[in-house]
């Protein structure tokens, strides 16, 4: 079992201000942007308090950048999460969302690692993989309701239809990895 490095420890003072206790130096939201999406884990805690404060902040990262037209949540994700707060119940958006990243993690480190050594006139590897692992885990979630079964592979694609749906899949991931980047 790997261990998990211990996160970045950001105080935050009376005045507002946050430290960086490791270079012992003030930051600013867009410098803890930064080291998340470097990979770095962050703690933020109120000096005088000692309440954990990072929920708080990184919700103010995400909102600042959305703010600024960096949208990468639509809005009727946004409505379904204002939704899960004023249920009464427990939401499951919260796992829904985990799972979700977790999965989308996952694929996108596999689809790296397969694309060093493609063919164009071979499948994707790792890529039925990844299918069967979406389509379990939207059964999972829905109760096997509104099931997507995938593309269809009834038929073999010509070489020009592979090399063509191999950069429509490249864009996807490039586009999804600046996505990923701006959540970091």
């Amino acid at each position: 079992m790997t261990e998990k490095a211990a996160p970045l420890l950001i105080k935050r003072y009376a005045s507002r201000r946050l430290y960086n206790t490791e270079t012992s130096d003030y930051v600013t939201l867009e410098d803890i942007s930064g080291f998340i999406r470097d990979g770095r884990e962050v703690q933020i805690v109120d000096l005088k308090t000692g309440d954990d404060l990072t929920r708080q902040y990184l919700l103010q990262i995400i909102a600042e950048h959305e703010s600024r037209g960096e949208s990468v949540l639509p809005v009727d994700v946004l409505n379904d999460l204002v939704r899960s707060y004023m249920g009464g119940g427990v939401s499951v958006v919260p796992q829904f969302l985990q799972a979700s990243f977790d999965m989308l993690r996952d694929g996108q480190s596999k689809m790296i690692e397969g694309m060093g050594a493609i063919n164009p006139m071979t499948k994707v590897p790792g890529f039925d993989a990844m299918q069967a692992q979406q389509q379990a885990f939207i059964k999972a979630m829905t109760g096997g309701l509104g099931q997507w079964s995938g593309p269809s592979t009834e038929a073999e694609p010509d070489e020009k239809d592979t090399a063509e749906d191999l950069e429509t899949i490249k864009k996807q991931l490039a586009e999804l990895q600046k996505k990923l980047s701006k959540l970091s």
